[in-house]
């Protein structure tokens, strides 16, 4: 059998990878899994089909003779958060993230507040394996309650990182994409006696994503340049990512967050041998930048679980990614778009200065462009020689223009796309290789298919 699992759990599209069937299925072999017999908290972002499949997994635990509780829409840190502060036995959080609405997907989470390991993933695939034969998936809906109360557990632990420092006299516009951000960003910033926008704050499964969040930040920028403000934040569908923008409307993603906090960390001599994790997507500006003023940069392949092992195995203090998810000692690694959001505002009314001068003093990012190839099938489900071909040829495009610039090609663990990084200094010489590569390899992949 497939594998079920890819780079970030369980992620497709609903009624086509990601069906009731195999949701009830999950919530079955995680509860046989488990020993503990503490309830399993479940969560979901906006998307219509999250309801259907929190139907789905909760009878598929009840089935397996465990209990669950459900928080409702949530942010995804508020799982993990809870379920070690609470000791529930696991948690489950169904988001596909910043993917479009059509998405959806199965976070597990382990009764650390961790994401599940591969022997995790590996025994709840073989169950699931042997639900097919043996279990009939029943369709009668059940009774779920929602949890309020857990959800001020988590808002109260993300007032405390603040330290006692308000936001009074700054104004800030969120953007909160119809998705879990709209559950308390909003009051958790007018806690802080923030002047607050909010825009796309409706919980609306079906905008959650389209044309606005993390990934389209236009809406962003043109309520900024509307309503003139000291910085925004833009987040994804369940809220553990985010990228910020200054007053004149320029991009504080990832990488300039890392740059940034881990200076202030290295300065405090709190960052581990000067150290910050990040991806190969890292921009290589911010390598160079960070290797000058003494730090060091560990790159991972792309995904939080990699950068997560990575702080684990270097005893590292921080880490992300150039997409906005970064993970902190301050909640256990686990990525949240609000709790960075409050802790770059912090800074910057700590120390008196706007987010624009700010970044003005982080590192200049070299021309970057990242295109998309769309494929007609998920790569990670094609059959073995046909993958082999396809990752030998991106080899073969690795080693023969990385000589004067940096190229990085990956299959999306999310989506049926191959992602095409370039990077050099000369952004012509960007955008003319990109133009090539994405071409070239566009053909070679057809012709691949064609010839098997």
């Amino acid at each position: 059998m497939q594998s079920i699992f890819g780079t970030d759990g369980i992620r497709g599209r609903f009624n086509v990878e990601i069906t009731y069937s195999l949701a009830f299925k999950v919530g079955y072999a995680l509860g046989l899994t488990l020993e503990n017999n503490n309830p399993i908290l479940l969560g979901r972002d906006t998307r219509i089909s999250g309801e259907i499949l929190l139907q789905a997994i909760a009878k598929g635990i009840v089935a397996s003779g465990k209990k669950f509780i459900n928080l409702g829409i949530c942010p995804t840190p508020a799982i993990p958060f809870l379920i070690k502060k609470e000791k529930f036995s696991s948690g489950i959080m169904i988001s596909a993230s910043h993917n479009p609405p059509e998405y959806n997907g199965i976070k597990i989470f382990d009764h650390n507040g961790q994401k599940i390991n591969k022997n995790s993933e590996n025994k709840i695939q073989k169950l699931i394996s042997e639900a097919n034969q043996n279990i009939s998936v029943t369709t009668k809906d059940i009774s779920i309650k929602t949890s309020k109360e857990l959800i001020d557990i988590y808002m109260q632990s993300l007032i405390k990182t603040m330290e006692g420092e308000n936001l009074s006299g700054m104004k800030i516009i969120l953007d909160t994409c119809h998705g879990s951000a709209t559950t308390c960003a909003k009051q958790i910033f007018q806690y802080f006696e923030a002047d607050v926008r909010v825009i796309n704050n409706s919980k609306n499964g079906l905008k959650i994503n389209v044309n606005c969040g993390s990934t389209h930040l236009e809406p962003l920028k043109k309520a900024l340049k509307e309503n003139p403000a000291d910085m925004g934040f833009s987040f994804d569908g369940d809220a553990d990512r985010v990228i910020g923008m200054d007053s004149k409307g320029s991009v504080l993603d990832g990488d300039h967050i890392l740059f940034l906090w881990g200076r202030e960390l290295m300065e405090q001599k709190i960052l581990t041998n000067n150290l910050l994790i990040s991806t190969q997507m890292a921009n290589l500006g911010f390598e160079k930048a960070w290797n000058k003023i003494g730090g060091i940069l560990h790159r991972t392949e792309v995904g939080d679980k990699f950068v997560f092992d990575a702080i684990n195995q270097k005893n590292a203090v921080l880490g992300g990614e150039q997409s906005g998810h970064i993970l902190s000692k301050i909640n256990n690694f686990s990525g949240d778009g609000i709790l960075i959001a409050l802790q770059i505002a912090k800074y910057c009314k700590k120390k008196n200065i706007t987010l624009n001068d700010w970044l003005k003093s982080s590192f200049k990012p070299f021309p970057q462009k990242l295109t998309n190839i769309n494929l007609a099938f998920d790569i990670n489900k094609i059959n073995q020689k046909t993958k082999f071909l396809i990752d030998q040829t991106i080899d073969q495009y690795h080693s023969k223009f990385s000589h004067n610039c940096r190229i990085y090609i990956r299959p999306s663990g999310t989506e049926p796309l191959i992602r095409v990084l370039v990077e050099a200094k000369n952004l012509k010489m960007v955008q003319s290789l990109s133009n090539e590569i994405t071409h070239k390899l566009n053909l070679d992949i057809k012709n691949i298919l064609n010839l098997l």
